[in-house]
C-alpha cells in the first residue's frame, strides 16, 4: 500500500513507525528539516521537504498513486487543504487531523467528503473521550470500549492486597456464573503475556480483561476493587484538551477547572455552562488545597507540561483523591505508565494514531487499539460471507498462539465466547493479536 504521511510530528512519526513495521510504501512530508532526519534515521521511510498544500510536492510525492492520504501537522487549516487536493489529483482515501469538534458532525462530515476529505480525527476529541470512559469506569486503570461498551476491555493492577493474587485464569474465567470475562494478557516486568491454563495471577502483574456492559461491577467486586462513585472532579491547566474534557464532564459532574493564566481563564468561562473556573497557580500544592482537592473524586492534569502532570497526580493520590489521570505527550512514558503509579496516563496523540491506524488494515475493520505498555493490538473485524469463520467452533479457526478471540458483539449484545462459541456473519469480533500474528489474523478474517 502507497501511503503518503503529512506532517513529521508525533502523530505522524508514530503513525510511520506502526506502517513500518507493516513493510508499507511511506512517504513522509514536512517542512521541518531535523523532523524528516530524526524520521529517516529511526524509520524505513521515504521524506520529502517541503509545505503538503503545494501541488508541487504532492506531485514529487506521487500523490496520484496513493492508497492512503494522511495529513496530520499541527495546523488543521493546512491538513483539509492538504487532503482537498490530494484527492482531486487521484488519491484514493484522504484523512485530515483537525481541531474543532464540530467538524466531526454528522452534517459537516458529510460536506467534507463530498470535498475529498474522506474522514477527520481529532486528538483533542479522543482524548477526553477517553478521559470521560476512564472517569465513568473509576475503578479501572484503562478502559477500551467496543461498540459504545457492549463490549469492554478494562486494565486492573493486582499489588500485594488484590484478592486476585494466587489465583489461576482459568479459574477466573470457568467458576464465576456471577459474571461473564475473558483475560486478554497480563503485563508482567514489562514482557507481554497471553496466559494459558493454570497459570496464577502474581503480586504487581497488570492485568487486561474482556468483560460485557453487564458484569463490569460484578467483575470488580471479585476483584476487590472499591466501586466508588465519582461525583467532585478537578482539572489543571488551561490548554484545548482541559476545555475540551470539561465541556464533556460538566453535563455530568461537578467540575473545577484550575488555570494560570488569567486571559485562558476568560475563554473558559466564555465556552463552558457549569463548570467552576478558578485562576490559581496550577502547580502549588497549597492553591489546590485551598480549592478543594482533598474533597475531589477525580483529578486530571492536563498542563502543557508532562512532569508536571505526573507530579500533580502523584501529589492528588498522596492526599486522598480516588482516581488520577495524567496527560503525557512523551511516547516513552507511555511504555512505563504501569511502574509510575498514577493510575492512568493518557497521551491524545498515540490515541490518534491509533485511530487513524484502523484504516491500513486488512479485513473489514470496525475499530482498533493499543494496551498502555503492552506491544499488542486488539482489532475489532467485521465478519462477512466470505469469511472461512463463519459457523466453526472457535476451537477449530487455528488461530496463531499469539492471538486470541476475546469478545463478540451480536445484535447489539457483547458476548464473552468459549472454544465451542461458533461466529455469525455480521457478528463484530475483538481480537487481541502479538505483532507476529497479524498477517495471520488478518487473513482469516479478510
Amino acid at each position: 500500500m502507497n501511503i503518503i504521511i503529512a506532517g513529521a510530528g508525533d502523530v505522524g512519526f508514530h503513525l510511520a513507525e506502526l506502517l513500518a513495521i507493516e513493510n508499507q510504501n511511506i512517504i513522509l512530508i514536512d517542512t521541518d528539516e531535523s523532523l524528516l532526519q530524526y524520521a529517516v534515521n529511526h524509520l524505513d521511510v521515504l521524506t520529502i521537504k517541503g509545505d503538503v498544500t503545494s501541488l508541487a510536492i504532492l506531485e514529487k510525492a506521487d500523490v496520484n498513486k496513493a492508497h492512503l492520504f494522511i495529513a496530520v501537522t499541527t495546523y488543521e487549516t493546512t491538513n483539509m487543504l492538504a487532503c482537498i487536493l490530494a484527492k482531486r489529483m487521484g488519491a484514493r482515501k484522504t484523512i485530515a487531523r483537525v481541531k474543532n469538534s464540530e467538524y466531526l458532525e454528522e452534517n459537516q462530515r458529510e460536506y467534507f467528503q463530498q470535498l475529498g476529505i474522506n474522514n477527520m480525527i481529532s486528538p483533542l476529541l479522543l482524548g477526553a473521550q477517553e478521559i470521560e470512559r476512564l472517569v465513568k469506569r473509576v475503578s479501572a486503570t484503562d478502559v477500551f470500549d467496543f461498540e459504545d461498551g457492549k463490549l469492554s476491555i478494562i486494565g486492573l493492577t493486582a499489588d500485594n492486597d488484590s484478592k486476585l493474587v494466587g489465583k489461576s485464569f482459568q479459574t477466573m474465567e470457568n467458576k464465576n456464573p456471577e459474571f461473564l470475562m475473558r483475560t486478554v494478557a497480563i503485563l508482567r516486568e514489562g514482557n507481554t503475556i497471553i496466559p494459558e491454563g493454570n497459570m496464577q495471577i502474581e503480586s504487581g502483574d497488570h492485568i487486561y480483561l474482556a468483560t460485557n456492559d453487564k458484569s463490569f461491577d460484578a467483575l470488580n467486586r471479585f476483584a476487590g476493587k472499591t466501586l466508588k462513585k465519582v461525583k467532585r472532579i478537578m482539572i489543571i491547566g488551561g490548554t484545548d484538551i482541559a476545555l475540551e474534557t470539561a465541556k464533556i464532564l460538566e453535563q455530568d459532574f461537578s467540575v473545577t477547572v484550575v488555570i494560570k493564566e488569567e486571559n485562558i481563564c476568560k475563554k473558559f468561562i466564555s465556552e463552558l455552562d457549569d463548570a467552576m473556573i478558578v485562576h490559581a497557580n496550577e502547580s502549588d500544592i497549597a492553591q489546590l488545597r485551598e480549592e478543594g482537592l482533598e474533597r475531589m473524586d477525580a483529578f486530571i492534569a492536563l498542563t502543557p507540561n508532562s512532569g508536571n502532570n505526573i507530579v500533580a497526580s502523584l501529589t492528588a493520590e498522596k492526599f486522598g483523591v480516588y482516581k488520577t489521570i495524567a496527560h503525557v505527550d512523551n511516547n516513552a512514558y507511555t511504555h512505563v505508565s504501569q511502574d509510575i503509579g498514577v493510575d492512568t496516563l493518557i497521551n491524545k496523540k498515540l490515541i490518534a494514531a491509533n485511530n487513524i491506524f484502523r484504516f491500513i488494515r486488512k479485513g473489514k475493520v470496525e475499530a482498533i487499539a493499543s494496551l498502555h505498555g503492552v506491544e499488542a493490538e486488539i482489532i475489532e473485524f467485521e465478519v462477512h460471507r466470505n469469511n472461512r469463520v463463519v459457523h466453526v467452533p472457535l476451537s477449530e479457526l487455528h488461530l496463531p498462539k499469539d492471538a486470541k478471540i476475546i469478545g463478540v458483539i451480536r445484535a447489539d449484545k457483547g458476548l464473552i465466547p468459549n472454544d465451542n462459541f461458533q461466529l455469525e456473519v455480521d457478528d463484530k469480533v475483538v481480537v487481541f493479536v502479538l505483532p507476529t500474528a497479524i498477517k495471520v489474523v488478518e487473513s482469516i478474517f479478510h
